[in-house]
């Protein structure tokens, strides 16, 4: 990230030896784990053990390498810390070059080519997709690959299963349905392709001579030629085709996201500038398309999981902007709700919080990670100096770009985020794991009545 406005805005370090120094008071736990290569995409996986002061998760996360070694899926032990555990002296000592004691590599997969994107099934988050730079998109059961060991002429790992349809590389926009093991994608052939795997246990029913169950149209027991694209030997992983090809933007697809209560419903975001909302019951057009959604590239998207009225996209205009289904449009152009203003560089990530139905988080290459409650927009006692309207936490530890993050289902307010640090510092990336002091997101009615109930017991001591 270059330095930006002289005068107007602090150095990259600047800012960063400032939030260090706030850390104890803003976190209620930190943990710093130094990448030896970027990351692109980083995601919770399963719990796995509860312990009295902090349980054991997986965590998913790329190796995005320079090609002295393979391309890897990382398959992490991740130790989170229980709220109110972590001392605060503990909190701020960490080394930014070095790697967390909370992080543990536990299995590596070698991916063919580099992973853009990883998404874990919902229904069963030890199967994860990744889109690389191609037009497939690859299966990958977790538990069951073998561990490989990431030297440089080493074969890739063969995927369990090769979703085909694009026609053109697809290398960013994925997603996997939370009602049905459902997989959708977009990509440079300007279409959204959505899959079904269950397809490829009809097709599996069907070699062995069985009856192929209705709905697994497009599905194809030949073998792919070429896992991700490579050039190396063929794989041997089988593959199926689309369930339906959704037609509609004008230019490549950047981002996809399913409706949390429809497995029929979805929406997709792309470098046209535009907000498509699907159904697949009702054909392969777009059911509702909103021109000029942002003022740029759309690079992001997310459904909210507690009101399906309310989707968010981010721009590479720099902005948020939250709309709601049934009145998305204004003349032809897109009508949000609000337009969020707390970056200065482009939005690369949006996500709704799993713990609070009108909170969520953007991430941008300004290097900073916004939390946001749209609720907050318009109160009169939030109204504070230089504060974008909603804005009521930022995480500025990263250096550089953060490229993902991920809210953790099972650990409530505790966030994973990866940054790419390759062009501020010439190192590899930064995987952060935090969660904010409660005081901050907790009602303020119940903060202040524990403060009196503190106040109380000080004097009590006192006298």
């Amino acid at each position: 990230m270059k330095e930006r406005g002289k005068g107007t805005e602090p150095s990259v370090d600047e800012r960063y030896t400032q939030w260090k120094s706030l850390v104890p008071v803003l976190y209620d736990w930190l943990a710093n784990h130094n990448l030896v290569w970027p990351s692109l995409s980083c995601r919770w996986g399963p719990q796995l053990e509860q312990a009295t002061y902090k349980n054991r998760q997986r965590l998913y996360l790329s190796e995005q390498t320079d090609g002295s070694v393979p391309n890897t899926l990382v398959i992490a032990n991740c130790e989170v810390v229980k709220p109110r555990v972590a001392a605060a002296e503990h909190i701020s000592q960490f080394n930014e070059e070095a790697r967390s004691p909370f992080v543990k590599k536990f299995k590596t997969i070698i991916h063919p080519g580099e992973v853009n994107r990883i998404r874990e099934l919902p229904q069963n988050s030890k199967i994860v997709a990744t889109h690389t730079d191609s037009p497939d998109v690859l299966i990958w059961d977790v538990e069951a690959q073998p561990n490989r060991h990431a030297v440089l002429g080493a074969t890739n790992s063969r995927p369990d299963l090769i979703l085909t349809g694009h026609q053109d590389n697809a290398e960013f926009a994925l997603a996997m349905c939370p009602t049905e093991p459902f997989v959708l994608s977009g990509g440079k052939d300007k279409s959204v392709v959505l899959w079904s795997i269950h397809d490829h246990i009809s097709t599996l029913a069907a070699d062995t001579g069985a009856t192929k169950s209705p709905g697994s149209g497009g599905s194809s027991a030949k073998h792919a030629s070429k896992a991700g694209g490579t050039n190396d030997k063929p794989a041997d992983s089988p593959s199926i085709g689309p369930r339906g090809v959704y037609q509609g933007h004008g230019d490549t697809v950047e981002d996809v996201q399913f409706c949390p209560s429809s497995a029929q419903e979805f929406c997709s975001v792309g470098d046209d500038s535009c907000l498509i909302l699907w159904d697949a019951r009702v054909g392969s057009s777009p059911v509702v398309k909103v021109e000029k959604a942002h003022d740029a590239d759309l690079h992001c998207v997310d459904w909210n999981p507690h009101d399906v009225n309310f989707i968010l996209t981010g721009s590479a205009d720099a902005t948020v902007r939250m709309f709601d289904r049934r009145n998305l449009t204004s003349g032809g152009v897109g009508l949000p709700v609000h337009k969020f203003e707390g970056h200065s560089a482009a939005v690369l990530c949006v996500q709704w919080s799993p713990d609070k139905s009108s909170v969520f988080g953007s991430s941008a290459e300004d290097g900073i990670l916004n939390i946001w409650d749209h609720e907050k927009v318009g109160n009169v006692g939030s109204k504070m100096q230089n504060v974008p309207p909603g804005l009521f936490f930022r995480h500025a530890g990263h250096r550089d770009k953060v490229v993902d993050f991920h809210w953790n289902a099972s650990d409530p307010w505790t966030i994973v985020s990866v940054s790419d640090d390759c062009e501020s510092t010439g190192g590899g990336g930064t995987l952060q794991i935090w969660r904010m002091i409660d005081l901050i997101y907790r009602p303020e009615e119940e903060v202040l009545a524990e403060l009196d109930s503190f106040k109380s017991h000080i004097l009590t001591c006192s006298s």
